[in-house]
């Protein structure tokens, strides 16, 4: 048997080991987390509003504490390793959330931030109108389609609100896709370095982007070239709903996050078209969804093609993104209980956010429940607290408690 095999054979047997030997060299503040996430402890519901204001302020601490000082936003908080260096493809999404904010809140402070973040953007844009994947400082440092779509949202929605200032960066970072998407209707030219080099499904949350930039400014060439991704990503589609192709490392096991970002993409493609196909996947895809949802509003963080639950934590944030696309699909047919099911699983993530504390953890939206998962462990991704403002607030516009 080879040294290789041994080593596989024998990680199971040892992992408990291993686990807890890493355990013993964490900080006191990851242990004392760790140990209330384990306990089954019942925490308080600090409810809607109150959750919403500390994970915005949050947001503005990530941008004010990242490591490389920039305007960007951190990428996460970790009990480990403090704060990160500035995410752009996160930044960019986050920058729709905060305009929202400020102008439901007329909150000047979320104006400025989102203005900011965008400035940085604009400058480290590349010539040929991409984005880098990755954080600032990581190399290699090329343009990545994912990276260029999320950053896209936060362009459009700055010329919306700022006028043209953005435009010329908006356009740019849109032919870029636009002009790069294969023939199939498939980005392989520009992907990212920091996954695995494979088709990606989730990209439809790329066409998502582009869909923003034509409801921006009208341009047949980016929505069109939307639309045959999204034909693509369906080609994916297994029968009873589940995506293959659809994740970052574990393409046979999705994580929530990417089933999120598919899901979503899906879904703007049917409020851009109106074509019943794009419905149809998505219900397929988020209806299969509710029926993997606990009592609790518990939503394990992978499936694998049958919906088994695959892992033993929750992605907090693949559990906001599906509970934002639940409710935008309950408001075309709620047969099948999309409110319900959103109403559950924001629930479960209100009562697993922090309104009191350190300021680093106050607000922020962990990557795993329990905060050792092997979603960002031990730390606080930045869009996993966007993606709860969001689904949250649409909740509490719908009524959904």
């Amino acid at each position: 048997m080879a040294i290789s095999d041994i080593k596989a054979a024998a990680k199971p047997i040892l992992q408990p080991a291993l686990t807890w030997l890493e355990h013993q060299q964490m900080p006191p503040s990851a242990k004392a987390v760790r140990k209330r996430d384990l306990s089954g402890e019942e925490r308080p519901d600090a409810g809607a509003e109150a959750t919403i204001r500390a994970a915005l302020d949050w947001l503005l601490m990530a941008q004010k504490h990242s490591a490389t000082n920039d305007d960007g936003a951190a990428r996460d908080y970790s009990h480990t390793t403090g704060w990160a260096a500035s995410y752009p493809e996160t930044s960019g999404y986050i920058v729709p959330t905060l305009l929202a904010q400020a102008e439901l809140r007329d909150d000047a402070e979320l104006r400025e931030g989102a203005r900011k973040m965008l400035d940085w953007l604009v400058s480290i844009q590349f010539d040929e109108g991409g984005f880098q994947g990755g954080t600032i400082g990581q190399v290699p440092k090329v343009p990545v389609t994912f990276n260029t779509g999320q950053i896209l949202m936060g362009l459009a929605a700055g010329t919306k609100v700022f006028g043209e200032e953005y435009g010329p960066s908006m356009r740019k970072a849109a032919d870029f896709l636009a002009t790069s998407l294969d023939e199939d209707g498939c980005w392989r030219s520009h992907r990212t370095p920091f996954a695995i080099p494979d088709d990606k499904a989730y990209e439809t949350h790329v066409s998502w982007g582009l869909l923003e930039a034509a409801r921006t400014e009208e341009n047949a060439a980016w929505s069109d070239a939307a639309m045959v991704q999204v034909d693509w990503a369906l080609s994916k589609q297994k029968a009873n709903g589940w995506m293959s192709e659809c994740c970052l490392s574990m393409p046979d096991a999705p994580l929530t996050h990417t089933l999120g970002y598919a899901l979503r993409g899906i879904v703007e493609a049917y409020e851009f078209s109106k074509q019943e196909r794009y419905l149809n996947a998505a219900q397929k895809l988020g209806g299969a969804l509710v029926g993997c949802l606990g009592e609790d509003g518990y939503l394990c963080g992978r499936f694998d093609a049958a919906w088994r639950d695959s892992a033993d934590w929750v992605c907090m944030t693949g559990t906001a993104q599906v509970a934002h696309c639940w409710l935008m699909l309950s408001t075309v047919d709620d047969s099948r209980g999309y409110r319900e099911a959103a109403g559950r699983a924001l629930g479960y993530l209100r009562r697993r956010i922090d309104t009191e504390g350190p300021e680093e953890t106050r607000g922020a939206v962990a990557g795993s429940f329990p905060i050792h998962g092997d979603y960002v462990p031990y730390g606080y991704p930045n869009w996993a607290a966007k993606f709860y403002v969001d689904a949250q607030q649409l909740a509490l516009d719908l009524g959904v408690e």
